[in-house]
């Protein structure tokens, strides 16, 4: 039966698109089979798996990919649960009733988080949607400055909210951006050697995460 991962996060700019596509493409690298949900108006992952779909040496992995309603995420998920691994739902930026049906849909919350205030504040809206369906998220820190007082101050009150805090880092990198127009993930981006350990890694703990 396959699990289903929901990466939602109020703010936009925090990454949760390249994140899902990402985490998609390591696992699909690692043999998993993985079905792609957008609910995202904006189409993003969409033009991300098209691309994919479109490059010369075909899609790589066993991805699949549909769009849905916010509302209707459980139902699409639930098409998915006996022919995949995972189902990785990517979702709008916005906290309302109508995320609702994905974090109900999910047996994981991944909450990316930018090394920024306003962030962290908005991530409580997402913690308190989850806290109300019984979910407790995973957040990660997403798009991060590597030594700065910022990131290190954000990553510290991480630890302080209702939620898993990742010990992975993902790094603000060039190669996501430019992995993501490829149609690729870092995991398969020529030069991306860096930025495809920390998304491994950060898989890693995903997958631990999920045994426990």
């Amino acid at each position: 039966m396959a699990t289903v991962i929901t990466f939602a996060q109020q703010k936009g700019g925090s990454g949760k698109t390249t994140l899902t596509a990402n985490v998609a493409a390591e696992l699909a690298a690692r043999g998993r089979s993985v079905a792609l949900l957008d609910s995202d108006p904006q189409g993003s992952l969409g033009r991300w798996f098209m691309t994919r779909y479109d490059r010369e040496d075909g899609v790589r992995g066993d991805l699949t990919f549909s769009t849905s309603s916010a509302w209707g995420i459980g139902y699409e998920a639930g098409k998915y649960r006996d022919s995949h691994d995972f189902v990785l739902i990517d979702t709008p930026p916005k906290i309302d009733g109508d995320l609702r049906p994905a974090l109900k849909a999910s047996d994981m919350i991944v909450v990316p988080v930018t090394a920024s205030q306003v962030d962290l504040w908005a991530t409580e809206g997402v913690l308190e949607l989850a806290a109300r369906e019984g979910k407790l998220p995973f957040v990660v820190m997403n798009r991060a400055r590597a030594g700065t007082n910022l990131t290190a101050s954000i990553r510290a009150a991480l630890s302080k909210l209702e939620a898993d805090a990742a010990e992975s880092v993902i790094a603000n990198r060039v190669a996501y951006a430019e992995a993501m127009g490829a149609g690729q993930g870092v995991c398969e981006y020529p030069g991306a050697k860096v930025a495809a350990a920390e998304v491994s890694a950060l898989v890693d703990e995903i997958l631990a995460r999920l045994e426990r």
